[in-house]
């Protein structure tokens, strides 16, 4: 950083936390927010609370009763957050991202805190998990919201210590897709507008969410679980026609599945057994560069319907099939609600996003210290994580205009370089596609557009043309030969 960038930063920081003034009780809470967003973006190797205070010239006690005892609206703290970004930073190929990060920590006091699976040791832990919501515009991407998972076995179940760790009686368990449904209606409450979101088998195998996200009108590109069932040819529904004769015995309920009617399957077993399938050409799409070269999938897309919560057919939607050109065992099964005209370009594009909220979180754990954290009561830690939002915003703005990004070890960009930026811009032409679905066909009018005529296997091929600037799609060369040039 140079003299110049250090002499900006702190009146640029100044002038962005005045936003915040109005969420807090009193003229000493805003101190402190400068004095913990500031530390966060110290290069300080430990950003806990003990080591911000010291640097900061402050007893370590007030930052703690800042997190824990202060009096501030971390509502409207998010509130105008979210209201800034899509004030700044609203963009028609915004792409909204769901995900969870996990931090180890030792001992059981901690809110939150129990063995399961944690992305960050690859194993299963001792750790608390949080589910968080990103937002990715153009070279721009930062988080909107994030919230402790509290598990129901050893937490919601034992209310007594969950009093003990400051957790209020009506903080009960949800499932993280009702966490992420939560996040995103807030964030759409706030102005902020998707025009995709995507997320991984975790929540695209809740079909109650799915047909949540419907509901609100929103494109989704959701990666499926491999035991995810539908059907690529919609079995028969049958509805009462003529009224029942009492005598007959117990009535049947309407509609409902015919008695002899095309099974549902697995998606991983569609690539065996479906002729649908079988007559659909694989399709190699060069997705993004990777720090060790262009990064290949071949891709399949039928129509496909999924169950509804009475069993029935819904759709059609898109079942994207994609496997990597380099280890075909690698495969990825994909669904969205776009209007049966988007490019598979575009579902493409929308799916492999997902690797900017990877690096969200790298970013904050290695630039602002979202793992760092030492509390232990449930306030402190939905405060440290809101604080951190706080933060990457500001981070994200200020490097945005310096033209540059904050580099994590080990974490390419799309580039396949240590930067970050630039990976929707040069696709912006792809995009554009994306932006001229029928919105109409979404939600209320969708059984219109999902009743029209399926899409022809020609579809898989649609291409994207006027412009150097897409996912390329190869014709004529060998998948390995393009690879090796």
């Amino acid at each position: 950083m140079d003299a110049q960038t250090i002499l900006e930063i702190k009146p640029a920081l100044t002038t962005y936390l005045h936003e915040f003034d109005g969420c807090f009780a009193n003229v000493r809470s805003q101190w402190h927010l400068a004095t913990y967003v500031a530390g966060q973006l110290s290069d300080l190797q430990r950003k806990s609370i003990e080591p911000m205070a010291d640097a900061a010239g402050v007893p370590p006690r007030t930052l703690q009763e800042f997190l824990s005892l202060a009096r501030w609206d971390e509502a409207a703290a998010r509130e105008r957050l979210q209201r800034r970004v899509a004030r700044r930073h609203s963009d028609p190929h915004s792409i909204g991202i769901i995900d969870e990060t996990s931090y180890v920590k030792k001992g059981n006091q901690t809110a939150c805190v129990q063995r399961q699976h944690c992305g960050a040791a690859g194993k299963t832990e001792n750790c608390v998990v949080s589910v968080h919501l990103g937002y990715a515009a153009g070279d721009f991407h930062t988080l909107l919201d994030g919230e402790p998972y509290l598990p129901e076995e050893t937490w919601h179940n034992h209310r007594t210590r969950c009093r003990a760790a400051g957790i209020p009686d009506e903080v009960v368990y949800r499932s993280k897709w009702q966490m992420a449904l939560q996040q995103y209606r807030r964030a759409v409450g706030h102005g902020v507008r998707f025009a995709w979101l995507t997320f991984d088998e975790g929540y695209g195998g809740k079909p109650p969410f799915l047909r949540e996200l419907d509901a609100c009108g929103q494109n989704y590109v959701a990666e499926l679980p491999a035991s995810f069932v539908g059907w690529t040819v919609p079995p028969q529904v049958l509805h009462r026609q003529l009224p029942r004769d009492k005598r007959l015995g117990r009535p049947r309920r309407f509609p409902r599945l015919k008695v002899k009617h095309t099974p549902s399957c697995a998606v991983r077993d569609l690539l065996k057994y479906s002729p649908i399938l079988r007559r659909v050409a694989w399709q190699a799409y060069r997705v993004r560069d990777g720090e060790k070269g262009p990064l290949v999938w071949e891709a399949q897309r039928v129509p496909f319907w999924i169950k509804d919560e009475r069993g029935l057919p819904a759709g059609p939607y898109h079942l994207l099939i994609a496997r990597n050109a380099l280890d075909p065992t690698e495969i990825k099964f994909f669904l969205s609600n776009a209007p049966a005209s988007t490019p598979v370009e575009v579902l493409l594009l929308v799916a492999f996003e997902r690797w900017r909220i990877e690096r969200m979180f790298e970013d904050s754990k290695g630039e602002l210290g979202l793992d760092h954290f030492e509390v232990r009561r449930y306030c402190s830690l939905c405060r440290h994580l809101l604080l951190t939002c706080v933060s990457h915003l500001f981070l994200a703005e200020f490097c945005q205009r310096q033209k540059k990004r904050p580099a994590a070890d080990g974490v390419p960009s799309a580039n396949g370089d240590a930067s970050v930026g630039g990976h929707l811009v040069w696709r912006r032409t792809v995009l554009t596609e994306a932006g001229r679905t029928d919105r109409g066909a979404i939600g209320v009018n969708a059984a219109a557009e999902r009743g029209s005529t399926p899409q022809s296997p020609q579809a898989n091929g649609a291409t994207i043309t006027g412009s150097r600037f897409q996912i390329e799609r190869f014709d004529q060369m060998p998948v390995a030969q393009e690879v090796a040039l």
